[in-house]
């Protein structure tokens, strides 16, 4: 009849750790990037705009 003896001010600690480390994880995901790479992502991404607006065709009024 063995019994697990569990140190609740353990378990609260582990719990409370756990926690924190998703609270972290998400924090780094939102405020992690580099401010190099954030630039770089956003160049990159003006530029793809820039040549898909290049690309479209305009729309020509008819004269009447």
């Amino acid at each position: 009849m063995g019994a697990e003896i569990v140190n609740l001010r353990r378990a609260r600690k582990a719990r409370d750790k756990v926690a924190k480390e998703k609270a972290a994880e998400a924090n780094r995901v939102l405020h992690g990037t580099p401010k190099r790479l954030r630039k770089l992502s956003k160049a990159e991404k003006d530029k793809a705009e820039q040549r898909l607006a290049g690309q479209k065709l305009e729309k020509q009024e008819d004269d009447n």
